[in-house]
């Protein structure tokens, strides 16, 4: 598939929002800004409003027939087959303690899969973004999942080494397989996958909003994003992503 203009005019307004959703939250970073605990206990600031306010109004001057869903805000209810999938801030947690690593989430999805993806970072100053059948890019420059294809080699990632429940024993059997474990989680993990400075990554839980701009992401890049079944999908609250040489060794000790 070759991406039309169009749809490269739509991933320019995409790669622009997103940044100016990333000045937003860097005015908030590090001032010790305050964060009220939502119902599911994860932090909320006025950051993550104010940037899904943002991306939100720019959507709708733009695109006023497409649909909206958002971490934030809900649903914008739309007939049209588009929807935009808005995270303001993934890993608030990261950002309230004043780490970089946060991220500013993007995509647009036709139907139920995402044509376009963005990951900007902007505390980093780094972007990471997809067009379905026009490849990865980082920073401008075309980027590609690592060669590594043994898993004993591998970089293994995870947002959090506690949360995995009954899966606690697949994760454990992973960190046996592999060489490297880090938590540079959440956006930022699947970023390192794509980019070539990571191998693999998991999430026993996961939102729409998390997940959207990933699989895009990672199949241009040359690698894959699966649920933990091996299926390709942003629906299935959880996600597992490889370089795309991994994934059978992955899988074999997942399915497990």
């Amino acid at each position: 598939m070759k991406t039309t203009p169009e749809v490269q005019d739509i991933l320019q307004f995409a790669l622009d929002t997103v940044w100016q959703a990333g000045r937003i939250t860097l005015g908030y970073f590090q001032t010790g800004v305050k964060a009220e605990r939502k119902a599911d206990n994860t932090p909320l600031t006025i950051a993550d409003q104010l940037a899904e306010q943002k991306i939100r109004e720019l959507i709708s001057v733009r695109f006023p027939d497409h649909g909206m869903v958002g971490e934030e805000y809900g649903r914008t209810q739309s007939d049209s087959p588009y929807t935009w999938i808005i995270d303001p801030i993934d890993g608030t947690k990261s950002f309230v303690s004043g780490v970089p690593i946060y991220a500013n989430l993007l995509a647009l999805l036709d139907g139920e899969k995402a044509l376009i993806g963005v990951i900007n970072f902007p505390a980093l100053n780094e972007m990471v973004y997809a067009v379905r059948g026009g490849g990865c890019y980082w920073n401008g420059r075309r980027c590609h999942t690592s060669a590594t294809n043994n898993l004993q080699d591998a970089v293994l990632l995870a947002s959090d080494l506690n949360s995995f429940g009954p899966r606690q024993p697949q994760w454990q059997r992973l960190i046996q397989a592999t060489y490297i474990q880090r938590t540079w989680g959440d956006a930022y993990g699947y970023a390192l996958v794509a980019t070539g400075r990571a191998d693999v990554m998991v999430d026993p839980i996961m939102a729409l909003w998390d997940a959207a701009p990933l699989q895009v992401i990672l199949e241009e890049a040359g690698g894959t994003f699966t649920d933990w079944k091996g299926t390709a999908s942003i629906h299935h609250n959880e996600s597992v992503a490889t370089n795309g040489k991994l994934l059978n060794q992955v899988m074999d000790i997942l399915r497990s």
